[in-house]
């Protein structure tokens, strides 16, 4: 989903704006660097956003294909072992204890303001480049 938006939001940049640059005399990276992916990052940059809060909200595949590799231990560095939210709000739930369930619901809050804030982000994105437009 994010190459696709990536690649249409290239597309969507005027060929008029490649050609004049060509017709000043700029080479091709030249062009590319200084016309291309300005007009193009805040497509790139909603994509990308709308495809991460998408990878957030689809949650079921992530449980099914995941939940055998449920990790406790706390990262130690970038590289390190970890899990996901939603794994660890589906273990959190079908544990019997009354902690656990408040647990999870505290986390399946963190989950939608992360949700709603990258879509906010992506919204944001969207309106200040139709604007400067």
């Amino acid at each position: 989903m994010i190459i696709i938006n990536a690649r249409e939001a290239i597309r969507s940049v005027p060929r008029s704006i490649r050609q004049a640059s060509y017709g000043l005399g700029a080479t091709k990276w030249q062009t590319v660097w200084h016309h291309v992916l300005p007009n193009a990052i805040p497509g790139i940059l909603t994509g990308t956003i709308l495809g991460m809060s998408r990878a957030l909200g689809e949650t079921a595949p992530l449980i099914v294909v995941g939940a055998s590799t449920l990790i406790f231990t706390n990262p130690e560095g970038p590289f390190s072992k970890f899990t996901v939210i939603p794994i660890l709000i589906y273990n959190w739930t079908s544990r019997p204890q009354d902690q656990f369930r408040n647990i999870a619901a505290a986390a399946i809050i963190v989950l939608l303001i992360i949700l709603l804030l990258l879509n906010s982000i992506a919204v944001y994105i969207r309106n200040r480049a139709q604007r400067s437009r």
